[in-house]
């Protein structure tokens, strides 16, 4: 980060400061999201943000092997007491924050001291995925759902509490917490988030809305943003939501799909081919190679012991290694969309949950798109219902360590995050595995239930 560089940021953040001020905003919280999928967070009066964008603000490597119970593992990079780092916030994406009416959120960067970008920055990460696809001429657009469970505020009880008793999808759940979540909709809607829609899910007290796509960075970001803002609103209504991979085991889970297309300028290569399902050749590597790394990609996207609770067949989360047309089951959904869309071609990846840093999802399925497309890869044959009344045979990795072997085995994802951040996740992932060794189901859930 050079001298000019500085004094731009620095200017641009005294014109922000001032706009803030004016809307009697007093901080702005700056966040990142450590290899255990929490978002921290430093927060700096309205005043420091021009110091802020010019030198960062302080903080400790070691949350890089911080684990989800705020304990800390080590690695051979990272770990122990010793260094420091600058967040930078990313102007860009300055956002009052409509449920905190005196707060305004902007993601941050990592470097080290000198000005050199933090190995193991995972937003980096997924900014260097990003340039990687458009030096190839790609363009990619991503987008999130996100799905929580919503309960009463006592998270010190054994079991949550739920404030409606309304059935899955069912419209008596909607005007239940209609308040709720028309509060929700203000709030994304008063910080330009673009809402595509909203509605109850499955499990009890569950719902899910999703947001238009955005570039990689983009959609990582407003995962965040989205997540946060569901609870500063159920914090106004006394409620708390959970974005865990289970809220109780035996049920459906929160997952944490990501959708993606492919482009090249205004050509849309999801659909514009003559490929399986429309999709081009490119799109169809890119995709080939995502699928071929769903294994590797679990430790990744499915991060927590709680997310092999989730990942169950016949539950519409993704539990076998198969692509399908419009197949809920399949790990990897091809959406072909509505001929009245132009945009509307997709894929989803389902078999992710949002334990998982999204920064890490988004860069780590470039890496693994780019990757199929320099092996040629085509796509098998589509499954076509349940996966497990089929006898497919490629069922995903079943617990975290089982994926963590697939992870540690993939050349494509090591050359992608670099060692620093590979061995660091896979520390983190180790030691989670061994945290939760020997727990219940029951255990595992309610350990995790209140911490994503």
């Amino acid at each position: 980060m050079d001298t000019q560089h500085r004094a731009q940021a620095r200017a641009r953040a005294r014109e922000e400061a001032a706009e803030l001020a004016a809307q009697g905003i007093v901080g702005t919280a700056l966040t990142w999201v450590d290899n255990a999928g929490l978002t921290r967070v430093k927060a700096v009066p309205t005043a420091r943000l021009e110091h802020a964008a010019q030198w960062g603000v302080g903080m400790s490597p070691v949350f890089d092997v911080f684990l989800v119970d705020d304990s800390m593992t080590t690695s051979r990079h990272i770990g122990g007491p010793d260094g420091d780092l600058r967040l930078f916030p990313d102007l860009d994406r300055l956002t009052p924050l409509a449920a905190q009416p005196r707060w305004a959120w902007a993601p941050a960067d990592r470097y080290d001291v000198s000005g050199q970008e933090h190995p193991v920055c995972q937003r980096r990460f997924a900014h260097r995925m990003a340039e990687r696809a458009r030096e190839r001429g790609l363009g990619v657009l991503m987008g999130f759902e996100t799905e929580w469970v919503v309960a009463t505020a006592d998270a010190t009880e054994p079991e949550p509490r739920y404030p409606t008793a309304g059935p899955a999808y069912g419209m008596s759940r909607l005007v239940d917490l209609s308040d709720y979540l028309a509060d929700v909709l203000d709030a994304l809607q008063a910080q330009q988030v673009e809402v595509l829609q909203i509605h109850p899910e499955y499990a009890q007290g569950q719902f899910e809305v999703s947001v238009a796509p955005a570039d990689p960075v983009g959609a990582a970001d407003l995962a965040v943003l989205v997540r946060q803002t569901i609870r500063g609103v159920s914090a106004q209504h006394g409620l708390a939501p959970s974005f865990a991979p289970v809220v109780t085991p035996d049920t459906v889970g929160n997952g944490g799909h990501l959708h993606l297309s492919l482009w090249q300028g205004e050509r849309d290569l999801c659909r514009d081919g003559d490929g399986p399902c429309g999709m081009t050749a490119t799109s169809e590597a890119f995709l080939a190679g995502v699928l071929r790394a769903l294994p590797a990609l679990l430790a990744i996207g499915a991060p927590s012991p709680a997310s092999y609770l989730r990942l169950e067949p016949s539950r519409w989360a993704g539990a076998y290694q198969c692509w399908g047309l419009e197949n809920r089951e399949a790990a990897l959904r091809f959406v072909a969309g509505a001929p009245e869309d132009p945009s509307g071609a997709n894929a989803e990846v389902k078999c992710v949950d949002q334990a998982a840093n999204p920064y890490l999802l988004t860069g780590a399925v470039i890496a693994a798109g780019l990757a199929g497309l320099d092996s040629g890869l085509t796509l098998p044959p589509p499954v076509a219902g349940d996966p497990v009344h089929e006898g497919h045979e490629q069922r995903l990795p079943t617990s975290l360590p089982a994926a963590l072997e697939h992870f540690d085995a993939s050349d494509t994802l090591r050359e992608a995050l670099g060692d620093p951040l590979f061995e660091s996740i896979a520390a983190v992932r180790r030691a989670e595995a061994e945290l939760f060794e020997g727990a219940s189901p029951r255990d595992i859930a309610a350990a995790t239930r209140w911490r994503y």
